[in-house]
């Protein structure tokens, strides 16, 4: 056996996927979501990556995002996950409009690297970001799923926004609203 074997590659492809969502700050649940690795092979990354000097990494406790409301709070929080989304779109991290994908095949190590890129790029764009990682993740999913929020043109410029689907309004980004 080589190194280079396939179930070698794929198992470092999924410990190098893990420990950047630990840099992102990422839940343990959701984690084990994107790479399949066990609880405590998570946990022991964890720690031995907290044991690094000069890494400074926060363990998030508790459950995951789970409002959609979070993302048209604000006109703020509104153009950052327009522009997050659009970030996705353009990797590829998003399915094509009409293709039904459900939470497996969406989470998975190749759309997890895309999904990765997309919140770096969106954290060097928007330095006074505030959508988090976790927020992220949820973010895609709920796109995805399309039942309260969905992508759109704005009717104005043609921008990708992000549209909570029970609010009532005109379809614009927050320039051409003004």
């Amino acid at each position: 056996m080589r190194i280079s074997d396939n179930r070698y590659s794929r198992d470092r492809f999924r410990l190098d996927l893990a420990f950047r969502f630990i840099r992102h700050e990422a839940r343990t649940q959701t984690i084990r979501a994107w790479t399949g690795l066990s609880d405590d092979r998570i946990r022991k990354l964890y720690r031995s990556y907290l044991n690094e000097p000069g890494f400074a990494v926060g363990r998030p406790r508790g459950k995951s995002p789970q409002q959609s409301a979070f993302f048209t709070r604000s006109p703020k929080l509104k153009e950052e996950s327009s522009f997050l989304a659009s970030v996705c779109s353009l990797l590829g991290m998003l399915p094509q409009a009409g293709t039904n994908v459900n939470q497996k095949a969406l989470a998975n190590v190749p759309r997890g690297e895309l999904l990765c890129q997309a919140f770096e790029v969106y954290q060097q764009l928007m330095p006074s970001h505030g959508i988090s990682f976790e927020h992220a993740v949820f973010l895609v999913a709920s796109l995805v799923r399309g039942d309260e929020l969905a992508l759109s043109n704005c009717r104005g410029c043609g921008a990708l926004i992000v549209l909570d689907r029970a609010a009532i309004g005109a379809s614009s980004c927050l320039h051409c609203s003004d």
